[in-house]
């Protein structure tokens, strides 16, 4: 760790971003001891928050955001954490190691940690900009589709990635007429498979969403408020709101001085500094040299919070590279889709359970080794990070087990007693 000075720093650590990433970065500097300065620059109202319940729980106002606040409300006053909130950077001088807000306050920093997140993809067609075309990532945004609903109303969700499948789960539940635009056979089918994609088409299915396959959007119609969809096969979809989740690109602030070196992000080491002297970068926005998966960057809750906390420690002089064996998990109606590793290809693919009941283990090898899992409804402790079986799995991806194919799909094979990786 970098030793404690006998005085307060002048200059802070600072932190951009006030979600999960850079509000477990800042904890993490408190309670890890670090005794000067830690400010974070927020676009956010309030204190940092995870977002998991604003296409789930909140979106269904079954609960709060505060029960997702990475600490209380009043730690951060109590912990002496400035939060600068709805503020923005307009640029970063990483030679004069300076962030220049939107306000035209200027605030020096000791070193900068980067975890400004994502911002969503907007949908660059005809009539996108009418009102009731609705994005979601802030509160506000939830707060808008919130007020949108009601009895036989219709939805549009353009888009059945994690968050539009999600959403549309969400609205279903609060009884809209959901109708759902992908441009693939199935949902997820590029991160989950075609396998594991047709259960959750399956599941969205039996809960009423109309699944529009193979297609996109080609224009929004409406008098100032759109009134309908229309798809590049030319069906005209009428409806009273629409959802988009087609993803989101990294948030990168503009940066003079010693550049930031990008691809698919702010690319990171196993330490998560960036190129420029002192920067750091964590959660969505960082393309991380992982010690097992290699170069990647990834958008789910479990690294944000793992990562921005792992970034404050490389800050304090940690040496120790982050090697989280990611995870996250998605709730669509009652089902739970769990998944652990990461595997962008793979060239087999085992079930161990029934796909057709729509309850299963499923795992991605390459060239024999097990890169991750998916487990769909496998039971377990609900308040677990993982449920049994698929704490197993983890094991095996961060040893690069190898087990036999036939193994894997007996449900009479423990996993936990897989033999370990070359």
């Amino acid at each position: 760790m970098e030793p404690m000075p006998g005085r307060v720093r002048k200059d802070p650590m600072v932190i951009v971003g006030g979600g999960v990433a850079g509000g477990n970065g800042a904890a993490v500097l408190r309670e890890e001891g670090f005794p000067g300065r830690v400010v974070i620059i927020s676009g956010e109202p309030g204190v940092p928050f995870g977002r998991p319940p604003l296409s789930k729980t909140y979106l269904r106002s079954e609960e709060g955001v505060d029960g997702w606040y990475v600490r209380p409300a009043d730690w951060w006053a109590s912990h002496d954490v400035e939060i600068l909130a709805e503020s923005r950077v307009a640029a970063i001088d990483t030679a004069a190691r300076a962030v220049a807000l939107d306000s035209g306050r200027e605030l020096r920093y000791h070193k900068l940690l980067l975890a400004t997140g994502g911002r969503n993809r907007q949908l660059d067609v005809p009539g996108g900009g009418l009102a009731g075309i609705h994005y979601l990532r802030t509160v506000a945004e939830c707060d808008a589709i919130k007020a949108e609903v009601g009895a036989n109303r219709h939805a549009v969700v353009v888009g059945m990635g994690f968050i539009g499948c999600e959403v549309a789960a969400s609205l279903r539940q609060l009884g809209v007429r959901v109708t759902a635009i992908l441009p693939g056979r199935v949902p997820l089918a590029k991160v989950l498979g075609a396998e594991v994609g047709a259960v959750l088409a399956g599941f969205h299915r039996a809960n009423g969403v109309e699944l529009l396959t193979g297609e996109q959007v080609r224009a929004f119609e409406g008098d100032g408020r759109v009134a309908a969809v229309v798809t590049v096969s030319g069906k005209r979809l009428a409806c009273d709101f629409v959802v988009v989740g087609v993803g989101v690109s990294a948030d990168v602030p503009p940066v003079t001085g010693a550049p930031l070196e990008l691809a698919n992000g702010i690319l990171t080491d196993e330490l998560c500094r960036t190129s420029a002297t002192d920067v750091y970068a964590a959660g969505d926005v960082a393309n991380q040299l992982h010690p097992l998966f290699g170069r990647i960057r990834v958008e789910h809750f479990n690294n944000a919070e793992r990562q921005g906390a792992a970034a404050a420690r490389s800050m304090l002089g940690s040496d120790a590279a982050y090697d989280y064996v990611h995870t996250f998990w998605s709730d669509q109606y009652e089902h739970k889709v769990e998944y652990v590793g990461h595997a962008a290809t793979w060239d087999d693919f085992v079930i161990r359970g029934s796909a057709d009941e729509g309850r299963l283990i499923g795992f991605y090898l390459q060239d024999g080794v097990v890169c991750a899992a998916v487990g769909i409804d496998r039971g377990g402790d609900p308040e677990a990070d993982l449920d049994g079986e698929v704490a197993a799995c983890a094991r095996l991806v961060a040893e690069r087990a190898r087990p036999a194919p036939g193994a894997l799909a007996d449900e009479r094979t423990d996993l936990w007693s897989q033999p370990r990786g070359a």
